[in-house]
């Protein structure tokens, strides 16, 4: 979206359609024709169609706010889900942390002081920012994009304490505050794609700005959260920094580095947030490898990605009395059912058979156990399943899991139930 027609969408008038654009045709060739008869140029057409669906898109992760919102596609893309910012507020305001010192120490805030001082580098269209100030944060949001830096400006409008400046993270004073967060772009300037989003981009120092210059900045403030892709390599991860992963209903959506005051205990943890939460940090990983590696039990487990990102798959062995299949591969196994709070961190299944990996055979494995419906995962196997689905060419029948992976040096088929 270009400057001039974000101006134009800005208009108040224009702002009432939006709201009111499930008043026109559900079919979009339908609402455009309807919105050029309605006077609006072609280029405020297109952008009050895009905003209407962006809304629609982002109710995911924001709720029943996107529908008061603006955005651009990249911006929805990198934005925080509400309840994982919540997180992140608590932390640079050291909520419930435990502060391990003297516990004659009242290190609560009183109400005569002034409220701490964020500063949002790289805010995007603002999420993190709302969640800052929404929790009594006295907060500066910045971004070196003019449209993303004016979108975050109307969806923190309600909030008078947020403001936001388009500036370049780097131009920024940033020993000025009582706590920072970064969130570099990930993404490249310039044309997108045809759907409208940017390519990603994978080295970090090509962020913007830079990962070096971030953690430096990071380490020498008083509290600092640094937003990154989960994917980010465990070498990049400062001996000054808590790397903590996290996943929200089931997806993996960020690692986040914490310092400073923000940070709870140093190395790497995870985050399971949903209908329960788990944290595992790899304080809790075992000296020792497990007994019994390479042994299917009648259990399969599937630990959540944010678990395996962070490298603790293991560290809920002791607490599900679970094992390995392989020593390196993300799946666990086990002989009881599994119970307590680690179920959090896992995905059950049944185990039923174990069948052939090759195709013929498993094919007719299945066909005999009237199976004509699957569900196929991977860990250690070299397949594409909905290729192998078409291979398999089952007929008519009951559904069931299949997971391809390895016991020992054996390639096997695990035939197995949703718990």
């Amino acid at each position: 979206m270009d400057p001039q027609t974000l101006t134009e969408l800005l208009d108040v008038s224009v702002l009432d359609r939006l709201d009111r654009i499930d008043d026109l045709p559900a079919d979009e060739l339908a609402r455009s024709s309807a919105l050029r008869k309605e006077g609006y140029s072609a280029e405020v057409t297109a952008g009050l169609l895009t905003q209407a669906q962006l809304r629609k898109d982002a109710v995911k992760k924001l709720g029943p706010f996107a529908d008061d919102m603006l955005f651009t596609r990249d911006g929805l893309a990198q934005a925080t889900r509400l309840p994982v910012a919540a997180h992140h507020a608590r932390r640079l305001l050291g909520e419930g942390k435990d502060s391990g010192g003297d516990k004659d120490t009242d290190s609560s805030p009183d109400a005569a002081d002034p409220p701490p001082t964020i500063a949002d580098l790289g805010c995007g269209i603002g999420v993190d920012s709302f969640a800052f100030a929404g929790m009594g944060a006295q907060v500066t949001a910045v971004d070196a994009d003019e449209v993303t830096a004016a979108i975050a400006s109307f969806n923190l409008r309600h909030l008078t304490n947020a403001s936001v400046d388009h500036a370049r993270a780097e131009d920024i004073d940033t020993s000025a505050f009582d706590a920072l967060w970064f969130d570099p772009a990930r993404r490249t300037v310039g044309k997108g794609t045809k759907s409208g989003s940017t390519a990603r981009i994978f080295d970090p120092e090509d962020f913007s700005p830079s990962l070096s210059w971030v953690i430096d900045k990071a380490i020498a403030a008083k509290a600092a959260g640094v937003k990154l892709g989960p994917a980010l390599d465990h070498s990049l991860i400062p001996d000054e920094a808590e790397a903590q992963w996290v996943s929200h209903l089931g997806e993996v959506v960020e690692v986040c580095l914490y310092f400073g005051a923000a940070r709870q205990r140093p190395g790497r943890s995870a985050l399971i947030m949903g209908d329960r939460t788990l944290l595992v940090h790899e304080d809790d990983l075992p000296d020792d490898d497990e007994d019994g590696v390479g042994e299917v039990g009648h259990y399969l487990l599937e630990p959540d990605g944010a678990i395996v990102r962070a490298g603790l798959v293991t560290a809920l062995c002791g607490p599900l009395q679970a094992r390995r299949v392989h020593p390196k591969i993300a799946y666990l196994t086990t002989d009881v059912e599994p119970t307590g709070p680690a179920t959090a961190g896992v995905t059950s299944y049944q185990v039923t058979d174990v069948l052939p990996a090759k195709i013929p055979s498993l094919r007719k494995a299945l066909v005999s156990r009237g199976i004509g419906s699957v569900v196929i995962k991977k860990r250690g196997a070299d397949i594409v399943p909905d290729q192998v689905r078409r291979q398999l060419k089952l007929p008519a029948g009951d559904k069931a899991t299949l997971v391809f992976t390895r016991l020992g040096d054996r390639h096997v088929v695990l035939l197995t139930q949703p718990c």
